[in-house]
C-alpha cells in the first residue's frame, strides 16, 4: 500500500486538492488508502503541488522518486517542510470574499463581514476534505500559528510573510492581480490578534 507518483494515463482522474482535472501524460501523486467499502485499498489523485500544500506528510515519504524538474522538487519540499513545521497550514483552502455577514472565524469568533475577505478552511479526515468554516485575513497568523515563526519558511526557501501563505491562498483561488496584491497587503498587516 505505498504511494506512488506517476504519469496520468488518461484524463479522467480529478485532483482531490484543487478538484481540477489531472490532464493525460501530467504527473500526478496517488496517495493509497485502505478501502472502507471493500477489501483492498483506494487511491487518492493530487497533482504534486497541491499534494505539498494539502498532503504534506504523504508526499514528503515519496517526493524523491518524482521526474519532475528539480526546481519544482525543491519548491514541493519547501513546501512540504513549511506544511509540517505550521500542521494547520494545510487546511486553508483558499481566499474569496464573504458572500453574507452571518459566517464567524474560527479564531476570534467575530463574524465576517460581508465582502470582507476570508480564508475558506477545509479538514482532512478518514479519505475526505471537509468543509469547517472560515477566519479573517488578519486572524490567519494567529490561527496558523505563524506568528514569530519566518525562519521555518526562509530557511526553506519560501517567502518569510506568512510562510508563502498568499501563494497558497492564490493557488487555490481564482484571483485577480489585483486582488492577489490586496491578499498579501491584508497578510502583511495580519499581527494583530
Amino acid at each position: 500500500m505505498a504511494n506512488v507518483i506517476e504519469v496520468a494515463p488518461s484524463a479522467r482522474s480529478k485532483c482531490r486538492g484543487c478538484g481540477q482535472r489531472i490532464d493525460k501524460a501530467e504527473l500526478r501523486f496517488g496517495e493509497r488508502l485502505p478501502n472502507p467499502f471493500a477489501d483492498g485499498d483506494m487511491t487518492h489523485w493530487y497533482h504534486p503541488r497541491c499534494a505539498a500544500y494539502k498532503r504534506p506528510d504523504a508526499l514528503e515519504t515519496i517526493i524523491d522518486e518524482t521526474r519532475q524538474p528539480q526546481d519544482e522538487v525543491e519548491r514541493q519540499r519547501a513546501i512540504v517542510a513549511v506544511g509540517l513545521a505550521h500542521r494547520r497550514l494545510s487546511r486553508a483552502d483558499g481566499a474569496e470574499r464573504a458572500s453574507s455577514g452571518r459566517a464567524r472565524c474560527r479564531h476570534c469568533r467575530e463574524t465576517i463581514d460581508k465582502d470582507a475577505w476570508r480564508i475558506r478552511l477545509k479538514f482532512y479526515e478518514d479519505g475526505m476534505f471537509n468543509p469547517s468554516g472560515n477566519i479573517h485575513l488578519t486572524c490567519a497568523d494567529m490561527y496558523f500559528e505563524l506568528a514569530g515563526e519566518p525562519s521555518v519558511a526562509s530557511a526553506v526557501g519560501l517567502p518569510t510573510e506568512n510562510a508563502g501563505l498568499a501563494e497558497r491562498l492564490a493557488h487555490f483561488s481564482e484571483l485577480s492581480e489585483t486582488d492577489a496584491t490586496e491578499i498579501r497587503q491584508l497578510l502583511g498587516n495580519s499581527s494583530a490578534p
